[in-house]
């Protein structure tokens, strides 16, 4: 039998199977953080390679202030790159109510979550769930059906919040935490392990100082630049046609080139070199990617090698084991030691060689779609 084994905080791969996968994102067009765009191609990528079976991709309900819209399209079309058919759904507009059970039974605004409940229980084995945004729609699959989450969910990764063990800077929420508090505080009682991934050590008030490389935050910058050249021209295309719905402001009025053709034509058509030149010439801020090479047994060395998890010399990254609590509002406190279920926060190890050991290991992903 194919399996992984979760061993001391870290998934060991026994075979190469590739491993079942749900992506929970807030995948929008017009994008509202072009990093879940590089996200999805990342595990299309894994899939790939075949180290991820990508069961479906759920998307949040976007905020109704936003013209935003779930962006269906950008999983068409990296479908067609990577030749796959994977599915998505679109989550819920409500707020989670203490009848979760009943509402994901009957409430037609939580088909996408009966969606998400339906891939668990069809996968062939039990899977891993990655939360790059919302907690709200995996929190009430959870509160609907625990005893699925306790049989058929591997681990789930969430990717939120701040690692500080300061209990008073804790109260400074991270956006995906804000977008709703309380579903987050869910996700901390699953009854699977969970890798606690937090997008940033402490919640800092000025943008100069959110953005840096700490080391319990797995926040990380890379130039796109760096990496967009090194594409299959598909690839190039998929991002520019993401980057076409967004601001032209930022890359000096540069506008892309026939933006206004259908998706398929714009994805199989010729490389828009003016747009995509203007468009590397930005940073771009990254949080998943180290969750997403351990969930499939793989780690990354300083150096930017993907290793193989127990094969690993000083790794960059790691999950130490920890006890952790949330409260309803979002207020996490946590001390290291083992609990169960299994609970791990992500560390870095060297925060010097982090961000240039996570872009060589994304670009090396990357380079593998077709």
């Amino acid at each position: 039998m194919s399996h992984l084994v979760c061993c001391a905080g870290a998934w060991s791969a026994e075979t190469a199977a590739p491993v079942p996968t749900l992506h929970v994102s807030d995948l929008f067009r017009p994008h509202d953080d072009p990093d879940d765009h590089w996200d999805l191609a990342t595990h299309y990528a894994l899939a790939h390679q075949g180290r991820v079976d990508l069961r479906g991709v759920m998307i949040d309900f976007p905020k109704p202030e936003r013209a935003h819209a779930p962006d269906v399209i950008a999983v068409a079309q990296m479908n067609q790159v990577a030749g796959l058919s994977v599915p998505a759904a679109v989550g819920s507009p409500k707020v989670p109510s203490p009848d979760a059970e009943g509402e994901a039974r009957g409430d037609p605004d939580l088909a996408g979550v009966r969606v998400f409940l339906d891939w668990m229980r069809r996968s062939p084995a039990p899977v891993v769930v990655h939360v790059l945004g919302s907690c709200r729609d995996v929190a009430i699959a959870l509160r609907a059906e625990p005893g699925l989450f306790a049989t058929r969910c591997r681990a789930i990764y969430l990717n939120a919040g701040s690692g500080t063990p300061d209990p008073e800077l804790a109260r400074r929420l991270e956006w995906n935490v804000k977008l709703d508090p309380a579903s987050y505080a869910t996700i901390f009682d699953a009854p699977c392990p969970i890798y606690w991934l937090p997008c940033f050590e402490v919640v800092r008030e000025r943008p100069a100082d959110l953005f840096r490389v700490a080391e319990y935050g797995s926040f990380y910058r890379f130039r796109q630049g760096d990496l967009l050249p090194s594409l299959s021209p598909r690839a190039q295309n998929f991002f520019a046609h993401m980057f076409s719905a967004g601001r032209f402001v930022e890359t000096g009025g540069v506008r892309p080139v026939g933006a206004d053709r259908p998706w398929l034509a714009y994805l199989l058509g010729p490389r828009d070199e003016p747009f995509l030149d203007a468009q590397g010439r930005l940073d771009r801020n990254m949080w998943c990617t180290a969750g997403f090479l351990h969930a499939v047994g793989q780690t990354v060395t300083k150096d930017g090698e993907i290793v193989p998890l127990g094969g690993a010399h000083e790794p960059v990254s790691e999950f130490i084991p920890v006890r952790v609590t949330c409260s309803p509002d979002g207020v996490t406190q946590w001390e290291p030691g083992p609990s169960s279920p299994a609970r791990f926060l992500f560390r870095v190890r060297d925060t010097g060689a982090y961000p240039s050991a996570m872009t060589a290991a994304l670009e090396a992903m990357l380079r593998s779609l077709p």
